[in-house]
């Protein structure tokens, strides 16, 4: 790779995270759908506390991640890179800096007031630095079965349940 091609390729690594909602992150599990926000050159996350994004095993101080980042429009993968993992310690400099970077796009907080209270006593806070970067479209698909959970789909209807909602509508 040529010098251009590094300064190109980054180039494409920051722009398409900063403009992307959620990024795909893979520790030593399977990956996660993470919000975070782009601040000097690496990714924010927040998370591992009540009422936060759970992170993916493995997202430990010196550990590298793999990060996968979606199209904001069409949803499909448009670089995927290798990040440097970091550890933020509560309220030191860096903490703080990342932190009032995180609050202001954090939506729907239960307790905005105390937020960084909380982050500080409950959450990781974790700065992801991007080392080597691939743009290169991959062979196969990609995909995985979806991770368990206790969510269900909805069941069917009633049979009689149409009827009853058409005989509503034709009352009015």
């Amino acid at each position: 790779m040529t010098a251009a091609d590094v300064l190109l390729a980054r180039a494409l690594v920051e722009e398409a995270t900063k403009k992307s909602g959620l990024i795909w992150v893979r520790g030593t599990g399977p990956a996660r759908a993470l919000w975070h926000v782009w601040h000097e050159g690496a990714a924010l996350l927040v998370g591992d506390g009540p009422g936060e994004q759970p992170l993916p095993a493995g997202l430990d101080a010196g550990a590298a991640a793999e990060v996968t980042v979606r199209s904001k429009d069409k949803g499909g993968r448009l670089v995927a890179w290798t990040a440097a993992v970091t550890v933020l310690e509560p309220r030191s400099e860096e903490w703080e800096t990342a932190v009032g970077e995180l609050k202001g796009k954090r939506l729907n907080a239960p307790d905005a007031e105390q937020l960084t209270d909380r982050w500080a006593r409950d959450c990781r806070v974790l700065r992801l630095t991007p080392g080597a970067s691939s743009t290169d479209l991959p062979d196969g698909s990609l995909a995985v079965a979806p991770l368990p959970t206790g969510a269900t789909t909805r069941r069917t209807a009633p049979a009689a349940l149409p009827r009853l909602l058409l005989k509503r509508r034709g009352r009015r």
